[in-house]
């Protein structure tokens, strides 16, 4: 057995995509999608996230067109998009299908059913959405867009290093994926 002392799958630099190199540079705080009910459940972890206020609100987010999550809210028409903390790594990993779940991924916390589809309990902020339009191609992405109906901010949730929350203490920090790993906020890469 040979120990590499880098990553012994990654693509050479002049293979690299530049673009792609781009979007991990620029980082995001990591979410948790989801939709369905009972046995039709269905989620996956964005960071490719965009909320754009207005009236109505938005919330845009680019996922594999491929996935579980893009097919079923095709269906549903709506989705939980919830906030995930620091302490939520192994549960992001498991939902983006990098990690194993036993038993499937909704066994892994607690789930509360909502109109717009299961909310994990415990998380500092969640929007329920619903989707006017289908999803469309962007890139090698689906973009879907959907129209806020309902969010809930946690009192003394996550909040900018060094920032005050609403109760003054530091809470969870908020879970960022930058460059292919996830750092705490601040930490950069």
């Amino acid at each position: 057995m040979t120990i590499h002392a880098g990553h012994p799958f990654l693509e050479p630099e002049s293979g690299r995509d530049p673009a792609r190199r781009l979007r991990g540079r620029i980082g995001g705080a990591v979410t948790l999608w989801t939709t369905g009910s009972g046995a039709f459940r269905s989620g996956l972890t964005v960071s490719s996230v965009l909320v754009a206020t207005g009236s109505p609100a938005h919330v845009l987010g680019l996922v594999d067109p491929d996935s579980d999550l893009a097919l079923a809210v095709e269906d549903t028409r709506t989705a939980v998009v919830a906030l995930l903390g620091w302490r939520h790594r192994d549960l992001a990993d498991a939902f983006a299908g990098v990690a194993p779940a036993p038993g499937g991924v909704f066994r892994l916390g607690t789930w509360t059913e909502t109109s717009w589809g299961p909310l994990l309990e415990g998380v500092s902020a969640w929007a329920g959405i619903r989707f006017e339009e289908p999803a469309r191609a962007v890139g090698w992405s689906a973009l879907l867009d959907g129209v806020v109906e309902h969010v809930q901010i946690a009192a003394g949730g996550p909040m900018p290093e060094g920032g005050q929350g609403d109760q003054g203490d530091q809470g969870d920090e908020p879970l960022v994926h930058r460059r292919g790993r996830y750092v705490r906020p601040g930490g950069g890469r």
